[in-house]
């Protein structure tokens, strides 16, 4: 059986991306502590106890999958913006957009008797059309403790590298066995799965997951934290959840009112009380400076 790597919690993000680029996952060891755990559930306990289980094999007839997690928990918002997971967002994903965001926020809860769920690459979300780009980063956080016997989650180390079609041996699946606070990061690329549940006690985990500015998010960030409550977080977290412009000329809008009561193509950050400022002004200098950069590397070389 492989074994997946782990990390200190002050690894540095060049190392996590290091890992993941070998084995397409990593798992950092204690990034959280306890108690951090413990204010995060104390929070999400309740909707997690209201939530349905899945209804086929793929989500799981004995897991239960709750979400809106930056409304309904301020503790959870630091996992969120984890000031490792973002710098280790900033090496892998803005090799291919101008601003990343985030694509989903779900507490995934395998009870006992759940069976492994199919294994899969999460960049399926968008059918098979993105090629030759990694699409997202994921991250996996434990909230209770993971091992093979209680769920923890299946991962093939290396299959990023791997033709499409091409099977797992049973004797090639590993398992993100860690403790409670500790978290799992991996490409879109990976093959990964839920797995069975043969103990007396819940696997408990949130999936945090990030993604290419341009593509279409899996969590609707919009109506899951609408404009009421996205008012008061922190900037930096609007802009995260997808209140700021992808890229130029992605994401503006035009908001409702009568004729001449309010302005045209603006910013999301319009709908949140920001300035009343047109199209993706900041990230268009940035498109031009990128171009710029790279048409004296191509003089250069």
């Amino acid at each position: 059986m492989p074994s997946l790597k782990h990390l200190p919690a002050d690894a540095s993000p060049e190392a996590v991306i290091a890992a993941i680029e070998e084995d397409g996952a990593v798992i950092i060891d204690d990034l959280i502590s306890p108690t951090d755990v413990d204010a995060v559930m104390a929070e999400l306990s309740p909707y997690i106890e209201a939530t349905a289980p899945g209804r086929d094999d793929f989500t799981g007839v004995k897991t239960t999958r709750t979400g809106a997690l930056v409304a309904r928990s301020p503790a959870a918002r630091a996992l969120v913006a984890h000031p490792l997971i973002l710098a280790a967002c900033d090496r892998f994903l803005l090799r291919a957009c101008d601003r990343y965001q985030l694509h989903l926020t779900q507490v995934i809860r395998i009870r006992p008797g759940q069976a492994r769920q199919p294994l899969h690459r999460d960049r399926l979300a968008w059918g098979g059309y993105l090629q030759g780009i990694e699409p997202q980063l994921n991250t996996i956080w434990a909230m209770s403790d993971f091992t093979e016997a209680n769920g923890a989650t299946q991962v093939i180390p290396g299959s990023p590298h791997w033709p499409e079609g091409r099977e797992a041996l049973p004797e090639e699946v590993g398992y993100a066995e860690m403790r409670r606070g500790s978290v799992l990061v991996y490409s879109g690329s990976v093959i990964h799965a839920g797995g069975e549940n043969r103990s007396n006690g819940d696997r408990v985990g949130i999936n945090i997951t990030y993604a290419l500015g341009w593509l279409r998010q899996e969590e609707n960030q919009y109506l899951s934290c609408p404009p009421e409550i996205a008012r008061t977080l922190d900037p930096a977290l609007q802009a995260l959840i997808g209140y700021s412009m992808g890229s130029y000329a992605l994401g503006y809008y035009t908001p409702p009112g009568p004729p001449g009561s309010t302005p045209e193509a603006v910013a999301p950050e319009y709908a949140l009380g920001g300035p009343e400022q047109g199209w993706g002004q900041d990230l268009y200098q940035a498109v031009v400076e990128r171009q710029q950069e790279k048409a004296r590397a191509a003089s250069d070389a």
